[in-house]
């Protein structure tokens, strides 16, 4: 049997090879259809003299940029696998990854090089990029390559991306992404409006699953355009929303990007005409938060989804968001879902249980984690770990969260990580860290701690501990002390009352 996953960029080349597939912001860069091929032609060329192979992984550190694009479709005309790395983590939180993924090559953002040079782990080939088009290693490199314009063959069930996040031991887990996951995952994402006509903006980060396939892939598979920023900037992002040239059709946020929207100044004279599609995920949204744009013209319609099953699971309809506000919509065309009782039985309509998911944009499993496996899969089905019910006309509500993982700023946030790294400090007893609602991130650590007796640790201090540590966006906002924490009868710590009892 032939290969039966296809070359996007190359098949959008031949059918409208002058029609712009990027646009870089704010640099400026824009690749049509037919560039775009013979850029990512050259960049496989180029993996390939390194010795890249099918299977092989290829780390991309950088900021957001129409390089990642490039060398994501380059990585997989050549059969290899993007390894994509959050540029938030420390240098020893990467160290722990890039020693899991095992890459071959690291290309890297010239702004994250003092990360770089603080990493320990053995790569065998690290190229650095600027990130904009200027002159660079990377650029050099890829200059004087005779493009490489067909794809291998390549199959379904055939891996194309690892991503990786944190796991409740603290270890992080990669998600292996394969192609026809990623295929699945356009079909289910295409009837909200994704066509050639489509503009989508992307501030979300490009290392997470969200930015890149909501909507990015989809407008790069559909042959629209990709407008690619290089980070969030909330006067910048309303600049662009209402640039008649550019004309944005489709837009990802979370909530706290949405709130950043609304109180800049500029939002009083944005023009948001264009809009289409706008979508928010990662945390629940507020109502007040919807009912306020619902006001101004835009209709914010709320997804579910996660890396393990694509980011493309469940969205809630563009005319029922007035009236199911709340709801995370139904499950896609591709996506299969279902409410499991504690007992193992199946929920009925209005009751609460932990949401499952099955389908071909269901990942296979997690990178060289059977441990994992074993806890997260059952018959094919994907436990979310996510507590949720569906109503009797199939509309979902993600309710709260089996585990303690809570989202700030769109990141995950695993707690078990930073009380690792509190546990480090000899004045404390006991600890336990929850997210609490938070302003402007949406939710951010709280440190319920247990002292040693006649210790002292002031709140700053433990800040202190912690900000060499870990990415900024693990960081803890505030500080708790108590004689002791609640426990079960087993001795686990009972956070669900802490989230109840600590107000902060």
């Amino acid at each position: 049997m032939h290969g039966m996953i296809i070359d996007w960029i190359s098949h959008n080349a031949h059918n409208q090879r002058d029609s712009i597939a990027m646009i870089e912001l704010p640099s400026g860069r824009t690749q049509t259809y037919g560039q775009m091929h013979d850029r990512v032609g050259r960049v496989a060329a180029w993996l390939q003299s390194l010795g890249v192979r099918r299977g092989d992984r290829v780390g991309v550190l950088a900021l957001n940029s129409s390089d990642t694009m490039d060398i994501l479709f380059a990585t997989w005309r050549i059969g290899a696998v993007h390894l994509a790395l959050n540029f938030r983590l420390t240098a020893g939180e990467l160290d722990y990854i890039i020693g899991n993924a095992e890459p071959d090559v690291l290309i890297y953002d010239r702004e994250l090089q003092d990360t770089v040079d603080a990493l320990t782990v053995s790569i065998t080939h690290v190229v650095e990029t600027s990130g904009v088009g200027e002159e660079s290693a990377f650029e050099a490199a890829i200059a004087d390559q005779a493009p490489i314009n067909k794809m291998v063959e390549l199959m379904p069930d055939d891996q194309c991306m690892l991503m990786y996040s944190s796991g409740t031991t603290g270890l992080p887990k990669g998600v292996i992404i394969t192609h026809g996951m990623m295929l699945f995952a356009q079909y289910n994402v295409a009837s909200m409006h994704c066509s050639q006509d489509m503009v989508s903006l992307a501030v979300m980060p490009l290392f997470h699953i969200g930015g890149l396939q909501v909507f990015t892939c989809p407008a790069l598979f559909s042959g629209g355009t990709a407008v690619i920023t290089r980070s969030f900037d909330p006067g910048e992002t309303l600049d662009v929303m209402s640039d008649p040239d550019i004309r944005v059709t489709h837009f990802l946020g979370v909530p706290a990007i949405f709130n950043a929207l609304r109180d800049h100044p500029k939002n009083r004279g944005a023009d948001f005409s264009s809009l289409k599609v706008c979508l928010a995920g990662a945390e629940t949204v507020p109502e007040a938060l919807v009912n306020w744009w619902y006001k101004r013209g835009v209709v914010i319609q709320e997804g579910y989804g996660m890396t393990e099953n694509t980011a493309s699971c469940c969205v809630l309809g563009y005319d029922d968001v007035p009236t199911k506000v709340g709801s995370a919509g139904k499950a896609l065309k591709h996506t299969q879902l279902k409410i499991m009782k504690e007992d193992g039985s199946e929920a009925a309509p209005g009751e609460s249980g932990e949401i499952w998911t099955r389908g071909p944009i269901v990942t296979p499993g997690y990178w060289r984690r059977p441990d994992a496996n074993e806890e997260t899969f059952v018959d094919g089905w994907l436990r979310t770990g996510d507590i949720g019910s569906c109503d009797g006309e199939g509309f979902v509500y993600v309710e709260d969260r089996l585990k303690d993982m809570y989202i700030s700023g769109g990141e995950n946030v695993y707690p078990a990580e930073i009380e690792n790294v509190l546990y480090e400090l000899a004045e404390i007893r006991e600890v336990a860290v929850i997210g609490v609602p938070d302003e402007r991130w949406g939710e951010i650590g709280c440190v319920v701690v247990a002292l040693q007796e006649q210790a002292t640790l002031s709140a700053e201090a433990i800040f202190e501990h912690c900000r060499p540590k870990m990415a900024r966006f693990k960081q803890p906002g505030h500080v708790v002390y108590v004689d002791e924490l609640p426990r079960n009868a087993t001795g686990k710590v009972l956070k669900f009352e802490l989230r109840k009892s600590i107000k902060v």
